[in-house]
């Protein structure tokens, strides 16, 4: 299995994209990260390029998965639980992330699932790093590595 992560802004170098590379490294799975660069002007409009833009980064094939706050949320044994049918069903699974004003309703329609890292709004650049760092999590809690613990 591939994992795209695909995203809305860029993210410079730095503390946070260090901590994402290091866990896209350490995924048993090869991640790969396209970052979209986000639009201006109204809110409908951006977010329907934004949408356009992140669909098209991802190939048909893929099973998309949306990172939204009102989507479902898991504890990391469930997300690896999921990642294990993820794999089953597909040979690419793409993440999308939004920009500051989340997903376009397309974008989320088309999703196979969506998923939340809780209620609270995070910083797009550290939910980049919390997902790859969950995906990591899942191949170690699937291959039964020592790391997960909880």
């Amino acid at each position: 299995m591939q994992v795209i992560i695909a995203a809305i802004g860029r993210d410079r170098a730095g503390p946070t994209r260090d901590l994402f590379e290091d866990y896209c490294r350490r995924s048993p799975w090869p991640v790969r990260l396209t970052e979209i660069a986000p639009r201006s002007g109204p809110i409908e409009r951006r977010l329907d390029e934004e949408g356009a833009r992140l669909l098209r980064a991802v190939p048909k094939d893929a099973l998309l998965i949306a990172l939204d706050a009102a989507g479902a949320q898991t504890d990391s044994a469930g997300f690896a639980r999921r990642i294990g049918r993820w794999q089953e069903q597909a040979d690419v699974v793409a993440f999308a992330i939004g920009g500051a004003d989340g997903l376009a309703r397309v974008v989320l329609d088309q999703a196979k699932a969506t998923i939340a890292f809780g209620r609270m709004t995070w910083p797009h650049r550290l939910v980049r790093v919390m997902l790859a760092e969950q995906i990591y999590r899942a191949g170690t809690i699937l291959s039964g590595h020592p790391y997960h613990r909880a």
